[in-house]
């Protein structure tokens, strides 16, 4: 479980210099993986993005000091990063929903965050439907649009791509290229480096890519395939906090760090958003 042990260095890098600049870079190092991996693993397990994480932790502190001390508003606000006056209170309010001036008096009720402790969650009373899969390449063609490494703002992109995809004609055409596994059209995320991060709405195939698209391959590997029940976009973060928590301490795999790929059945050149799997790419733990 050295992940486990990873992810907790990193949160105490993170705690260790709320009243300084905290580098993603540094922070995604301690974790022994690349900045845009570690925010989106963050997301999923903590459930909060790793810049609204941040802010949280920051404003408890702020607000700590603002009533057991003396100190200024403005001192307090330079202390954690913010130079300017108007960005701090807009940053404390999100969090506490008073000003920071009104957070000096004695009665005022304040939000704490306190930090995370990441752990095993050990269960027994929902199963977890999987198998392992053993690919070759898989070669995905399809429309593409990029991605940056702050996963908020990924959160606005990917859902816009999909519904102005789901209202043009090369939807279908991308339904009519799906001929390889996984069958149906996939979403995927492609890391390549900071600069070049996409996401992907394809189909596995064999077939040339039509003018306008963009293939990509994914190397010979091993996948465990979640099923999930439900519309995806709604599940997705539960099935890789399940996947991270519940099932790879145990499972005598690690995470691969390839791009995951989200399937979705297709009929009649429609997506089927019952029912879907969640693929994630795994390889043998380490021997100790």
């Amino acid at each position: 479980m050295e992940w486990l042990k990873n992810l907790s260095n990193a949160i105490e890098y993170i705690e260790d210099n709320l009243d300084k600049e905290i580098s993603y870079e540094e922070t995604a190092r301690i974790a022994c993986c690349s900045t845009y991996y570690f925010q989106r693993l963050f997301s999923y397990v903590a459930g909060v993005s790793l810049s609204e994480y941040i802010r949280k932790r920051r404003m408890s502190q702020a607000a700590f000091e603002l009533q057991q001390t003396d100190k200024k508003v403005l001192d307090v606000a330079l202390k954690y990063g913010y130079a300017s006056p108007t960005s701090f209170n807009r940053a404390f309010q999100s969090v506490h929903g008073i000003t920071p001036a009104a957070a000096k008096n004695k009665g005022s009720t304040l939000n704490a965050y306190p930090p995370i402790r990441f752990s095993v969650k050990i269960t027994g009373g929902n199963a977890m439907s999987y198998h392992i899969a053993e690919t070759g390449v898989i070669r995905i063609v399809g429309i593409r649009t990029s991605l940056t490494e702050d996963m908020e703002e990924n959160q606005t992109i990917v859902p816009e791509f999909w519904k102005d995809t789901l209202d043009e004609n090369q939807f279908s055409d991308i339904c009519l290229l799906s001929n390889e596994n996984p069958k149906g059209i996939l979403g995927i995320s492609v890391y390549h480096d900071p600069d070049n991060i996409f996401y992907y709405i394809a189909a596995a195939t064999s077939k040339d890519a039509p003018t306008g698209m963009y293939q990509y391959e994914i190397p010979a590997t091993t996948w465990v395939v979640f099923e999930n029940d439900g519309h995806f976009k709604e599940n997705v973060q539960d099935v890789f906090k399940r996947f991270y928590t519940e099932w790879l301490p145990f499972s005598g795999y690690e995470y691969a760090g390839l791009p995951d790929i989200e399937v979705y059945p297709i009929i009649h050149g429609k997506p089927i958003y019952g029912h879907s799997e969640v693929w994630i790419a795994v390889k043998k733990e380490k021997e100790k």
